[in-house]
Formats: C-alpha cells, sequence, structure tokens
C-alpha cells in the first residue's frame, strides 16, 4: 500500500482504531465513497475519491462504503466494494473485489457492494449512535435512512434501532488537521512539483502568449511528475487578475501586464497550493513593483506568526497591518491607520482571508476556531499564508497607474515544535528574485517585448 499511497497499512489500520476510540463501543461509522459525476452525456468526469474514504483505506475505487463497527467480534473494518468482472473490466480497468481487499487493504472483512442492503440493516440494529456525514450524497443518505427505517420497524421485536446521528466530521476533521510524518512526505512531493511547475509558467513566459498556454507549461509538468491539478488552475493576466477565482484562461497576456499564477499539484491525494504574480516581459513597472512589494512584506509578516501558541488569526491580522500600512503610504487608503483597521477599508482593494488549512483537500478541514476563540497553532498543522491586492481596472478613485493590477502571493507551511517549515520553498517569491529568474530562464536573444505570432 505504501508504494501506491504514500501512507502504510499499518498506518491506514491506527487511524481507523483511532476513530473508533473516539466513536465509543456502542457506535458506528459509515463513510461511503464519492459518487462519480456525469460531465455530459454518458462521459464522466475524472473520479477524486472522498477524502475521508481515502484518508481512513486508501481505496480509490467508486461504489464502496466502509463502515466501522467498534467491538464487534468478526470484524471492525468492513468494506463493501464492487465485485471483480472480467468484462467491465476490460472497459474500466482492474478492480480490486471483496475476496483481495482483506488482504490488500487490511480490512477485516469485505462484502459486495450489492450485498450492503442486506447487511446494514443488521450491522445498525445495537448500535446507539452514527457518525456519518449527512447532506454531501442525497442518494446515499435517503438510503441511510430506509436502512434505519427497517430496523425500526422490528423495535416491536426486540430491534433497537440508534438514536442519535452525529456529523462525522466533529472526529474525523480534527484527525485530518494535524499531518503524519507520511503525510508531510506526501505533502512536500507535492510542493516540490508545485514549485517547478510554477517555475516553467514563468519560463514560458512571452508577451502575447494566450493565459491557457501558461497553464499547458504548468500542468505538463504536474502530469510528468504523476499529480494532477489539485484544483482548476488560474491563469489571469492583466486586469483578469483582479478576479479572484478566474478560470476563463482565454486571454492574451500583453507586453507590461502582471499574470497571476494561482495553482498547485495534487499528489497520492494530497494538495499543493501556489500562486505567484509576474511580469510577462520579465519586468516590473514601478507601481507594479510598489505594490508586489507590499503584498510580500504582508506574506512575510504573517508567515512569521506560524509558531506554536500563536492564534491563527494572528497571520491574518499580522498581514493585514502591513497591506493597510502600505496603502496608506501609497495612497490608494485615506486616513488613520487605527481607524482603516478597525472600520475594515482595506477590504476594498483584499477581499479575502490569508490562508486556510491544506492536505488532502486544497481547502482542507478543521475548525479555525475553538469555543469562540482563535484556535492556537500547533505542530502538525498545515496552511497557506496568501496576502493579495487587486486595483479594479475601473477604479477611478484612484490614479491611473494603479488600476488594474491585480497580485496574490501563497506560500504552503507546516508548524513545528520550533516554529515552521516553508513547504513551498525555493521558488522565487520578491519582486528581485522573480526578475533574476526569468531573465536567467531566457534564451539568449529572445526578445522580452515582442508578441508572438
Amino acid at each position: 500500500m505504501t508504494r501506491t499511497t504514500g501512507i502504510s497499512l499499518a498506518a491506514y489500520a491506527r487511524r481507523r482504531r483511532q476513530l473508533m476510540r473516539m466513536a465509543g463501543p456502542d457506535a458506528m461509522v459509515v463513510v461511503p465513497s464519492a459518487p462519480e459525476r456525469v460531465r455530459s452525456r454518458d462521459t464522466h468526469h475524472p473520479y477524486r475519491q472522498d477524502s475521508d474514504l481515502w484518508y481512513l483505506a486508501g481505496f480509490a475505487e467508486p461504489e464502496a462504503v466502509l463502515v466501522l463497527v467498534p467491538g464487534r467480534s468478526h470484524g471492525e473494518s468492513l468494506l463493501f466494494c464492487r465485485e471483480r468482472d472480467p468484462d467491465r473490466e476490460g472497459w474500466d480497468g482492474p478492480r480490486i473485489g471483496p475476496d483481495a481487499a482483506v488482504d490488500v487493504l487490511g480490512m477485516d472483512d469485505a462484502y459486495p457492494i450489492d450485498d450492503l442492503d442486506e447487511i446494514l440493516p443488521g450491522l445498525l440494529e445495537g448500535r446507539t449512535r452514527v457518525y456519518y456525514h449527512f447532506g454531501r450524497d442525497t442518494e446515499f443518505d435517503l438510503k441511510l435512512i430506509g436502512w434505519l427505517n427497517r430496523v425500526r420497524a422490528q423495535a416491536r421485536l426486540g430491534a433497537q434501532p440508534p438514536h442519535e446521528f452525529l456529523e462525522l466530521g466533529h472526529l474525523l476533521d480534527e484527525m485530518r488537521l494535524f499531518k503524519s510524518r507520511d503525510e508531510v512526505k506526501l505533502m512536500r512531493r507535492a510542493a516540490r512539483i508545485s514549485v517547478r511547475a510554477h517555475q516553467a509558467a514563468m519560463r514560458a513566459a512571452r508577451p502575447g502568449m494566450h493565459e491557457y498556454e501558461l497553464q499547458a507549461a504548468l500542468e505538463y509538468e504536474f502530469r510528468r511528475s504523476d499529480a494532477v491539478p489539485a484544483y482548476e488552475t488560474i491563469v489571469g493576466a492583466g486586469n483578469n487578475a483582479c478576479v479572484l477565482h478566474y478560470r476563463a484562461n482565454a486571454a492574451r497576456a500583453a507586453a507590461g501586464e502582471l499574470v497571476l499564477v494561482d495553482a498547485g499539484a495534487e499528489y497520492r491525494g494530497y494538495a499543493a497550493d501556489i500562486t505567484r504574480t509576474f511580469p510577462v516581459d520579465g519586468r516590473f513597472a514601478p507601481a507594479q513593483r510598489a505594490l508586489h512589494d507590499l503584498v510580500a512584506a504582508a506574506q512575510a509578516a504573517g508567515i512569521a506568526q506560524a509558531r506554536p501558541g500563536v492564534p491563527y488569526d494572528a497571520v491574518h491580522e499580522a498581514a493585514v497591518a502591513t497591506l493597510t500600512e502600505g496603502l496608506l503610504r501609497l495612497g490608494l487608503l485615506k486616513g488613520r491607520l487605527e481607524k482603516q483597521l478597525a472600520s475594515g477599508g482595506y477590504r476594498r482593494y483584499f477581499r479575502h482571508k490569508t490562508g486556510h488549512w491544506i492536505g488532502l483537500d486544497v481547502h482542507d478541514v478543521g475548525e479555525y476556531r475553538v469555543d469562540g476563540q482563535s484556535r492556537l497553532l500547533e505542530p502538525g498543522m498545515a496552511f497557506t499564508v496568501e496576502p493579495g491586492l487587486y486595483v479594479p481596472a475601473d477604479d477611478d478613485s484612484v490614479a491611473a497607474k494603479w488600476r488594474g493590477i491585480g497580485i496574490r502571493i501563497e506560500d504552503d507551511l507546516l508548524v513545528t515544535r520550533d516554529g515552521h517549515e516553508l513547504l513551498t520553498d525555493g521558488l522565487a517569491r520578491s519582486a528581485d528574485e522573480i526578475e533574476a529568474f526569468m531573465a536567467g530562464a531566457r534564451p539568449a536573444g529572445v526578445s522580452r517585448r515582442t508578441p508572438r505570432g
């Protein structure tokens, strides 16, 4: 299992045992696979397993359900999955099948998915509570309610149905928030791939290129490294960089414009998330550099807060204070620093938070607040730091030199016992570093400002 997922069978078994201890001896945990999604007619989107099932079993196939039954004498970890079918496997690829699932996946027992309707009601009987993600898959929600009702219908004959359904995330999200040593290795690998991909985009950049050409250069590096995009790649040139979730990636990058690239690789299920903003012709204009320097300073201020015992919100607050002070100094905001911070005036140009947890999901699970307070950072937590500034092209309240500039700088870090590890280190970050990298990456004789045909 380590070879294909990066996580050992023993580690998956420990995760399942820990979850069952947290759930309690009278509980049951139900984790269905992600459903397949139709893209158009009989064509499906690329399949990606539910992150919780992947975390607990490392099983990639659809049409599966993991059931954990603490204290069950005949086995606690049960997997329902598709049976072997040579005809279908000739079309869709090999399946593990129930017979091999016990050895291959380290399950206590495995059954055909077609037997779920017959077996699950019996597993529910006698359990006092069920942990499950209601609301993710309406079709499976209805099935689970139907199985529960079948047990309830036998109550007069002595059957004991569960009387409580609880959100699985209350237990599992907290487990997933803290990354193990093996998970960190996978996240480092995803980060290294992502760094190389962003470098490839910077090397390829030329005035006149389409945004999708830069996307292609970047995603080629993902695939040649056995990774896939962790999310839909954003390549925004010029004013498109001011659209936070820009996805068209179809415009041309004109000489003198900045390009914002937000992209990360997913490797063995684990995501990286990097944003860089660079001049398509390799040189920042003065106004572009001023805003880029400010965002870089805000990111540095946020990263400096990343250490155990510091509230998570301190990262955002440090970045916001630096951004607001700089916007006042450059004249994009007016008034006193304290008043702008209190009123949130900076949100005019910085509309999002400074980061998010990262792991199996690019916006990973885990609470940001505990008992109404920002939670304290602890070793094993991983998150992004991504301040930005976005000045729309039609903002006539500021000088023309600032308009249409969108900048974001994003990196991933891991909280360690004595501070933090910057997982995405090694990629040019400051304006000077970016200009030096792009200058060194261009073949001799290539003009920076010659548009392509």
